[in-house]
């Protein structure tokens, strides 16, 4: 176990531990190079002895090091420290899916398809890239605190494959399939049975498959038939149950082939809850007994045997293969081997029958000679249908290769639906117009907005998008435009003062002058802070309304002043720091030195002379991520997803994001006073602020909330003030897009 404060590979600094598996312990770190937190998984003990466990652990850790994706957790490096080999990961706050199943018992069928959509996403993009998991179980899965979901522990599945572990295997059993409790090759399919076993625990509350040892386990996922999980959960759509089924077949043939497949049956589902659109192979036509007759049987007798024993050897041989130490081309390239040794040994034993065919000779050759003259025949005439066809010899020209790419480019645009624009219309408008169009559409919460009260604000998707058949809407409906309060803004940074105002619903526009003297000649308000609002604090406005945020620029020294130096500062602090100048304009570039949100570089450059009217420009790091390669990804539940890069350019266009979902009466509630927090994951970092506290709130209760510019997702926890301390009721994934 290591210590607090110990330092691995000079750069990486123990924090604590944050947890224990079974091959390895998990510990917060800080990486003192990027500076930032990590998690490290350190190997146990017993393992570092095997050498052959080390390197194969150390190549699937380094392949999946190469996995980026927003449903994985990444791995940023890999090695060992006098004998302390570890893993550096992403540092993600949240808990495993297997301690939310605990907490909840079991979940909604619309959470449950969400978390298994984003495990799916995760595991297509693994397959894509010739990784498979070998272990996927809700422990492996972590939901963190802005309720993304992300799969762990690739690799390191694979590299226990090879070894013993006997009392921590009890706890991947459960989840195994059957090709791999019964030590064969598995694949792509083995991950999708796991999964469906994982979807099982998320709607029923329980494994499928329980017993006292891991024997007894793995025999049931061998011979069983699981309990249908509609049993434990009576509200389980059909549709869902089937995809169960499906994905958890003990047949591979009559599993889902693909994690694309998967995905696409989930999104239906949520769509057509009771529909029947997913296909079953059916028992009878693979596993039916046939009685075969005496005729038959002597016809099977009299064929001639078409393996031979080496064959059968190498056969059984290649079943029953499960050496880890070979990487899977090895294992290819001996199986080639093999079926060509079986194949020449086949030839030589064939030799001896070569005499006895020696009559017939003249018979073959005259059938060779008219089996050649017929196929050259065909090949003249392939070669004069496709001229002709191409146009080279006879006729007009034939554009068959345009007409086939423009029904490629048909089939395509067919497969993807027109989003309809929704907005102004009633919610009983806007299912009739979805209803035959193969869209879902969900109502995300209320809204105060300039459309008439009742009727659309909002929806995520932008109308005239093509997007794949049953993708949902979510939508938001208008109540109207609310009163409030203009609130006090003073001693707050400009950019504090214009999170509050925006937290509120105002749309805000922010400006800059010069701050009034006191007798002494020192500014009322620093520059970079807030100095005053129009409409002025205590104003009763609408909540649609626009308010401009007046930012101090201290004392005015003319045309001249002398540049600070906010190399290495925050985005937020370096432009506080830089009141001063009239505008401030942030670039991005990526960088693998400098954290992300971090200032690389400022022109004009620390302690020149400048005019700060002219303006000064700040380039800040995207860590590792391409500011030309940000984008907007769609999340499993249909939200887009901001990746840091586009976070800071939104807070840099001033953009404003904001949540108007309501809040129902938390399970537990006395009445007392409520704290509300929210969590939000904001270029990287888990950024919590205080949104309500000491206040008794009437449910349910409309949310009024401006996030984090480009971030869509967020947690609020919400607790209860109980004897002087607050007791958390529960927290409550919600949604944020851009206001218009």
């Amino acid at each position: 176990m290591l210590k607090t404060g110990m330092i691995i590979a000079e750069r990486y600094e123990i924090l604590g531990k944050i947890g224990t598996g079974g091959m390895a312990d998990v510990y917060k770190a800080k990486d003192h190079k990027l500076n930032r937190f990590v998690a490290i998984k350190v190997l146990k003990p017993e393992f570092r002895e095997d050498t052959t466990f080390i390197r194969k652990f150390r190549s699937e850790a380094q392949a999946a090091a190469g996995l980026t994706h927003p449903n994985i957790v990444n791995v940023f490096d890999v090695g060992d420290d006098e004998g302390v080999y570890y893993i550096v990961m992403e540092l993600i706050e949240g808990i495993t899916l297997k301690e939310y199943i605990s907490k909840k018992g079991r979940l909604s069928v619309k959470e449950a398809t969400s978390i298994a959509i984003q495990v799916s996403m995760g595991l297509e993009a693994a397959h894509s890239h010739g990784i498979v998991h070998r272990d996927v179980k809700p422990q492996n899965i972590i939901i963190s605190m802005d309720g993304k979901v992300k799969v762990t522990d690739f690799g390191i599945a694979r590299a226990a494959s090879s070894n013993t572990i006997s009392s921590n295997v009890m706890g991947s059993v459960h989840y195994s399939s059957p090709e791999q409790v019964r030590g064969g090759y598995s694949d792509e399919k083995s991950d999708i049975y796991s999964l469906g076993i994982t979807l099982y625990e998320m709607v029923t509350g329980r494994v499928p498959f329980d017993g006292d040892t891991t024997v007894a386990i793995a025999i049931k996922h061998l011979q069983e038939e699981m309990v249908p999980p509609s049993i434990y959960a009576e509200d389980l759509p059909n549709s869902l149950e089937q995809i169960i089924f499906k994905c958890t077949q003990k047949s591979v043939d009559r599993r889902y082939s693909r994690m694309e497949d998967v995905i696409a049956d989930l999104k239906h589902s949520l769509i057509d809850p009771q529909g029947d659109f997913v296909k079953l192979t059916s028992v009878d036509t693979e596993a039916k007994t046939v009685v075969i007759s005496d005729k038959e049987l002597g016809e099977i007798k009299h064929t001639p045997k078409q393996i031979s024993k080496q064959e059968a050897a190498s056969l059984e041989a290649e079943v029953n293969e499960t050496d880890y130490e070979d990487s899977e081309e090895e294992i290819y390239r001996r199986k080639q081997q093999k079926r060509d040794t079986g194949r020449r040994s086949s030839s030589t034993s064939s030799k001896g029958g070569h005499r006895k065919s020696k009559k017939k000779k003249g018979v073959s050759h005259g059938l060779t000679i008219v089996a050649f003259i017929g196929g050259a025949a065909i090949l003249i005439a392939a070669i004069f249908f496709i001229a002709r066809t191409a146009g080279l010899i006879g006729g007009d020209k034939n554009p068959a290769e345009g007409q086939k790419q423009e029904q490629s480019q048909s089939k395509d645009d067919e497969s993807l639906v027109v989003v309809p624009d929704l907005r102004g219309k009633t919610e009983a408008e806007a299912t009739e117009m979805t209803k035959d169009m193969h869209l879902g559409i969900q109502f995300m919460g209320e809204e105060a907005s300039t459309q008439e009260k009742g009727r659309i604000s909002r929806q995520d998707i932008e109308p005239g998008e093509k997007v794949q058949a049953y993708s949902i809407i979510q939508y938001y409906v208008s109540k109207g435009a609310q009163e409030v309060n203009v609130p006090d803004t003073d001693g707050r940074t400009g950019i504090e003062a214009q999170q509050i105002l925006e937290d509120m619903g105002f749309t805000v526009t922010v400006q800059k002058e010069y701050s009034e003297l006191d007798e002494n000649g020192y500014p009322f308000v620093d520059p970079g802070y807030a100095y005053y609002t129009i409409p002025e604090a205590g104003t009763t406005v609408k909540s649609t309304d626009t308010i401009t945020l007046v930012i101090s620029r201290g004392v005015d020294y003319g045309d001249s002043i002398e540049v600070p130096s906010v190399v290495g500062v925050q985005r937020d602090e370096a432009i506080t720091t830089l009141g001063k100048f009239l505008d401030v304009r942030v670039e991005e570039q990526m960088s693998s030195e400098v954290p992300a949100g971090e200032v690389i570089s400022q022109s004009p450059d620390a302690y020149e002379w400048v005019n700060p009217d002219d303006g000064i420009t700040i380039t800040v790091s995207t860590g590792n991520t391409d500011p030309a390669a940000a984008k907007t990804e769609t999340t499993d539940n249909g939200l887009a997803a901001q990746q840091s890069a586009a976070q800071q350019q939104a807070a840099a266009n001033g953009e404003v994001w904001k949540c108007t979902q309501s809040l129902n009466t938390p399970t537990g509630y006395a009445g007392g006073p409520v704290r509300l927090e929210l969590i939000q994951e904001v270029g990287g970092e888990s950024k919590a602020s205080v949104i309500v506290e000491g206040q008794v709130l009437q449910f349910p209760y409309d949310l009024n909330i401006t996030g984090a510019p480009g971030v869509s997702d967020g947690i609020l926890y919400l607790s209860e003030e109980v004897n002087g301390t607050y007791q958390e009721l529960g927290h409550y994934p919600i949604k944020f897009s851009k206001a218009e």
